[in-house]
């Protein structure tokens, strides 16, 4: 089966954003998905909210978060949110979720101790759970407590969006087998993919869980030029900003840089390791978004599809 292939953008003007987004689902991409932080080294949108907007310019694309900080926020009202974002937009969200972690002043600022962000994640995927599914719910937990709510509309999807679990930690891969319904990774090699597919297996299997359905994701930053140096120098620039360290190191192992076809050639080793679903990610200028966009539908989709 070919992958799938999803977009996340950088920030732009609401009409450019919604422009692109509408070109992504002209161009026959599956998804539009987004990155989230409440405060972070450069600006960006709350992501539930960016979605919203791009459902209702959208008719057919999946909206996703990769990833949401579940811990950032109280389950119940995200319960509310999502249950609306999937009534709304005609049950097409998917749920990426994760720990989080690397700007630990947004934990300060949202009231929530940094140590405590995996167990509030692994509690509020129940709590969605419940409140998604059953009228009323009841709930009783660490964090979070309830008797007879009951959060309508319910969702769209039967039981909730899907939830992916994000991250390439060996808690975020438990975390993936014993609760998720898929995983989004990051920054990881093709071979480290399969390895840590393999982990998910296993937690799945201890856990009594079938992965029947499950979604294997990853959030690619590539890079699109006209060769291979000019494409890295884009990726590394714009990466260092954004995360506050130096990308340099990372490129020839984490990126997807370089021709069209030295781009596929990295891609096609994840879906051999298991893939089946790519988050790009164009790394570069902003106003480059939309062009390499183009090149990518254009020259390397087709690669995975056949032609149209």
């Amino acid at each position: 089966m070919s992958p799938r292939f999803g977009v996340s953008l950088s920030l732009h003007s609401p009409a450019e954003q919604w422009a692109l987004v509408r070109r992504i689902e002209a161009l026959g991409f599956d998804g539009v998905f987004t990155g989230d932080h409440v405060s972070f080294y450069l600006p960006m949108y709350e992501s539930l909210t960016l979605l919203a907007s791009y459902a209702s310019v959208t008719t057919r694309l999946q909206i996703g978060t990769a990833v949401y900080l579940l811990a950032l926020r109280h389950p119940t009202i995200v319960a509310k949110i999502t249950s609306t974002l999937d009534a709304l937009s005609g049950g097409r969200l998917v749920l990426g979720v994760g720990v989080g972690g690397e700007n630990p002043k947004e934990f300060e600022a949202s009231g929530v101790l940094h140590r405590e962000r995996g167990a509030r994640v692994d509690e509020g995927i129940e709590v969605l759970r419940t409140l998604w599914r059953d009228a009323p719910a009841t709930f009783k937990g660490r964090f979070t407590s309830f008797e007879g709510v009951s959060l309508d509309p319910k969702p769209v999807q039967p039981g909730g969006p899907p939830i992916w679990i994000g991250g390439r930690s060996d808690a975020a891969l438990a975390r993936a087998g014993r609760l998720g319904q898929g995983w989004v990774s990051y920054v990881v090699t093709p071979d480290r993919y399969r390895q840590s597919l393999e982990k998910i297996r296993a937690a799945a299997g201890a856990a009594g869980r079938s992965l029947d359905g499950f979604a294997r994701a990853h959030l690619a930053f590539i890079t699109v030029g006209r060769d291979y140096e000019s494409a890295r120098e884009a990726w590394v620039s714009r990466l260092s900003q954004r995360y506050n360290l130096d990308f340099g190191p990372l490129a020839g192992r984490y990126g997807v840089i370089g021709t069209p076809a030295q781009c596929a050639e990295t891609l096609a080793k994840f879906v051999e390791a298991g893939c089946e679903y790519f988050i790009l990610s164009p790394i570069g200028d902003p106003a480059a978004d939309g062009p390499q966009i183009e090149t990518i539908a254009a020259e390397i989709l087709p690669r995975f599809r056949g032609p149209a």
